[in-house]
C-alpha cells in the first residue's frame, strides 16, 4: 500500500511538471470533413461525390512556427462513371464505394508566428506534410486479392485561428499521393473493355481531405505570488 501511494504521489509531481514544462506545446483536436478521390472513375475532383470523414490528432508545437502531428483518420470514398463528363467512361458504367482508415506523422510550418499570446498573431496559414498508412477496404470486393495495406503521403494547406485561451479551430484541404490503383477496385486493366474504356493503371489513385477541426491546447497559467 506504502509503495501504491509513492507511485500515485511520483506521477502526480511528473504530471504537473510535464505540463509545466510542457506548456503550450501539447495540443490535442478532433474534427470532422469531406472526403473525394481522384482517380480512374473520377478523373476530375468531383465535390458531388464527397463523403463524410473524422479525424483525431495530437500536435506538439515544438516552436511557434513549427508543429508535429500524430493523426487519425476514418471516413470513405465514392465515385460513379455516370457523373463523369467522358462518354467513354458513361458507356463503361462503373461505380465504387472504399472505406478507409489512416494513420499519419506530419510537420505543420506555420507562416506566422502563431501562439496563444497577446504579442503574437491569434491566425496564421499554414502548410503540412509527411508520412501515413492506410487500410482502404472496397465495398463490392471486401476479401480483393490485391494489397489493401499502403503507404500515403499526405500534404496540404491550411489556417488555424485562436478563438479564445486555449482553444484554436482549424480549416485545412489535404491530399494523400497513394501507390496504388486499387482505391476504386478498378486497377488493372479488364480484357473485357476496349481499349478506350481501359484505366490508366501507371497513375495511383489519390484521395483528399477537407477538414474543420478543433482542438484544445494546454497552457500553463501563471498565478502571481500572495
Amino acid at each position: 500500500m506504502t509503495n501504491l501511494r509513492v507511485y500515485v504521489l511520483i506521477f502526480a509531481i511528473a504530471s504537473v511538471y510535464t505540463t509545466q514544462l510542457w506548456a503550450q506545446k501539447i495540443e490535442i483536436g478532433a474534427g470532422l470533413g469531406a472526403m473525394n478521390y481522384k482517380g480512374d472513375i473520377s478523373p476530375d475532383l468531383q465535390i458531388g461525390t464527397a463523403k463524410l470523414g473524422g479525424n483525431l490528432f495530437f500536435r506538439y508545437n515544438l516552436k511557434k512556427d513549427l508543429s508535429f502531428r500524430a493523426s487519425a483518420l476514418m471516413g470513405s470514398i465514392a465515385g460513379d462513371d455516370k457523373n463523369s463528363s467522358d462518354p467513354f467512361n458513361q458507356q463503361r458504367g462503373k461505380n465504387f464505394s472504399t472505406t478507409i482508415n489512416e494513420l499519419s506523422l506530419t510537420a505543420e510550418y506555420n507562416f506566422f508566428n502563431y501562439q496563444y499570446h497577446r504579442y503574437h498573431k491569434d491566425w496564421s496559414p499554414y502548410v503540412f506534410g509527411g508520412v501515413g498508412f492506410m487500410k482502404f477496404s472496397p465495398r463490392d470486393n471486401p476479401t480483393a486479392d490485391y494489397k489493401q495495406n499502403q503507404i500515403v503521403l499526405p500534404f496540404g494547406v491550411g489556417i488555424k485561428y485562436n478563438i479564445k485561451g486555449p482553444w484554436d479551430l482549424n480549416f485545412e484541404f489535404g491530399t494523400r499521393k497513394t501507390f496504388t490503383d486499387y482505391l476504386d477496385n478498378l486497377g488493372g486493366n479488364d480484357p473485357t473493355l476496349p481499349k478506350t474504356q481501359q484505366n490508366d493503371y501507371s497513375k495511383g489513385d489519390m484521395y483528399y481531405y477537407t477538414s474543420l477541426t478543433l482542438s484544445f491546447k494546454f497552457i500553463k497559467i501563471y498565478c502571481p505570488p500572495n
